[in-house]
């Protein structure tokens, strides 16, 4: 049995939102996927985020992370929101180094035309 309750899970997850907002998590499905990926993160390799999670199974340890607030469930806004960030910041990162290059050619040319 799981412990803590999928009830339990789902009030301690919608505990953050506002009157008036739809609810993160709506079904036992919504955790039971959060929880697997979030134990296929920690399959993989990522560290643990509650203590005492030696020798317990990485689903056990998924949903005691879900349950404290140590993972947090993204609607799909929040996460198209953070996935175009990095690439929004990528760009302006590719455009300051192209007007720099641009900056750079302009006074090698001026360089060059007083060397002639």
């Amino acid at each position: 049995m799981l412990r803590p309750s999928y009830s339990d899970l789902i009030e301690v997850l919608n505990s953050e939102i506002e009157p008036g907002e739809a609810p993160v998590v709506q079904s036992r499905y919504s955790i039971v996927i959060a929880a697997s990926k979030r134990a296929r993160q920690l399959i993989d390799g990522a560290e643990p985020l509650v203590g005492g999670s030696y020798r317990k199974k990485s689903l056990s340890v998924s949903v005691e992370e879900l349950y404290k607030g140590k993972v947090k469930i993204l609607s799909e806004e929040e996460l198209e929101t953070e996935e175009e960030a990095p690439v929004l910041e990528d760009a302006l990162e590719e455009e300051e180094a192209l007007q720099e290059t641009k900056e750079e050619a302009a006074i090698a040319i001026e360089e060059a035309a007083k060397n002639v």
